[in-house]
């Protein structure tokens, strides 16, 4: 395995190869020449260092996979300082019994480096999944927790190198904004669900499981009908485009989404009925119920010819795609400050809930394809046995002070046995 003449002079051996024990002496002693030069341990046969002419010293094996009629191959070690010589050794000495039980290092070594990383997952992650299965807002968040927030924590790392730890660790990082954080581990979650999938993790192995979920507080902010009526004071008296009033007013008697009622087109309304067909919406297709009052704003909002949408943007031909500078103008006139445009919805769902109308309802006019989605309206239902309790007090009272309960309204009580 060693080429080429060796031989010693004065206990230092030189020339081009060189044999001899591999000690902190014999390394400081050889200097570089104007060509690589070789040092060759005598006790441990591959084990090397390499001299090259401007001076840099590495460690190495050479070694065959098979019998003599095979190539030989070399594998570095590390350079001289970063190892010891006794450091280099037992790292040869690993290696060469890896060898002798059939592996090959260097192929381990090429396959490491070629194993995909998180950047790379990323980037598959974005192509194949978020931008062919998931709706055009959703991607477009997906995109930038991926971009702003994961590969640049990640993205050198291997994929099958990411640890718990290091999802912890990113995790806590973001605790000052509980929502985003857990939004981040859910799409981190998802990208290494596909490495397992598409063969870059083994099975079972994503490090997000067990990363607990910081808590969530929703913010659900009621109107009362005092905060209703300067709504629609400042609605009426603002100059704004009468396509982003419209738009507000909807969200305000329909519960929809800012994204369903933005994205209106004519053709999907038929006022007889009362109703927009969505042809996709968050949830997939969708009925988007129009009472009287969400007409009567239709009826009065003029069309565009050459323009499908009902809220017609800026743009000729396009809908308005942004309603927060109208919107910040009309609460800020509503001494409305805290409210938000989401809010709306949550205050169409709180007067339903609170008029003593059932969760599947609610959950019906939203959209909602998932119970647990309404049921966060459900503190809000009024108490049927608080409203029992007071009817019959009520008639209590009443033949207390003299008013007689009449016999339709008495029922013997059953002795039980």
């Amino acid at each position: 395995m060693i080429a080429g003449d060796c031989y010693v002079i004065a206990g230092i051996p030189r020339g081009p190869n060189m044999l001899t024990k591999i000690t902190k002496r014999a390394v400081d002693a050889v200097h570089p020449s104007s060509a690589d030069q070789f040092l060759w341990d005598r006790d441990l046969k591959g084990f090397g260092l390499k001299i090259t002419p401007a001076g840099n010293k590495v460690y190495l094996l050479q070694y065959r996979m098979g019998g003599r009629g095979t190539s030989t191959k070399r594998i570095t070690l590390g350079r001289h300082g970063a190892l010891t010589p006794d450091q280099a050794r037992k790292e040869a000495i690993r290696l060469s019994g890896a060898i002798a039980n059939g592996t090959d290092p260097a192929a381990v070594r090429a396959a490491e480096k070629s194993a995909p990383t998180v950047a790379a997952l990323a980037q598959r992650f974005l192509n194949e999944h978020v931008a062919t299965k998931t709706k055009p807002r959703t991607a477009v968040e997906y995109r930038r927790l991926v971009e702003n927030i994961i590969v640049p924590a990640f993205g050198r790392k291997r994929v099958r190198d990411v640890t718990r730890s290091d999802v912890s660790r990113l995790h806590h990082e973001q605790r000052s904004a509980p929502y985003a954080a857990n939004r981040t581990l859910a799409v981190l979650s998802k990208m290494l669900a596909l490495a397992e999938k598409w063969g870059e993790r083994p099975d079972g192995s994503n490090p997000c499981r067990h990363v607990e979920k910081f808590a969530e507080h929703k913010r659900e902010r009621m109107l009362s009908a005092e905060e209703f009526r300067r709504l629609a004071d400042a609605l009426n008296t603002s100059n704004r485009s009468p396509y982003a009033l419209a738009a507000i007013k909807l969200l305000v008697f329909t519960g929809g989404r800012m994204s369903e009622i933005l994205g209106l087109k004519w053709e999907w309304i038929d006022f007889e009925r009362g109703e927009a067909r969505l042809p996709d919406s968050k949830t997939g297709t969708k009925t988007l119920h129009l009472p009287p009052p969400a007409l009567a704003v239709l009826a009065d909002l003029p069309r565009v010819e050459g323009n499908p949408h009902v809220i017609v943007g800026h743009i000729r031909g396009a809908r308005l795609v942004n309603l927060e500078k109208p919107w910040r103008s009309i609460r800020n006139a509503a001494s409305l400050p805290d409210i938000r445009l989401h809010d709306l919805r949550h205050a169409f769902a709180s007067v339903a809930a609170s008029s003593g109308m059932g969760l599947p309802i609610i959950g019906k006019m939203l959209g909602h394809t998932q119970a647990a989605t309404t049921h966060r309206y459900a503190h809000l239902a009024p108490d049927p046995v608080k409203a029992a309790v007071t009817t019959v007090a009520a008639k209590i009272a009443d033949a207390m002070q003299g008013h007689s309960i009449t016999a339709s309204e008495i029922v013997p009580l059953k002795r039980s046995r």
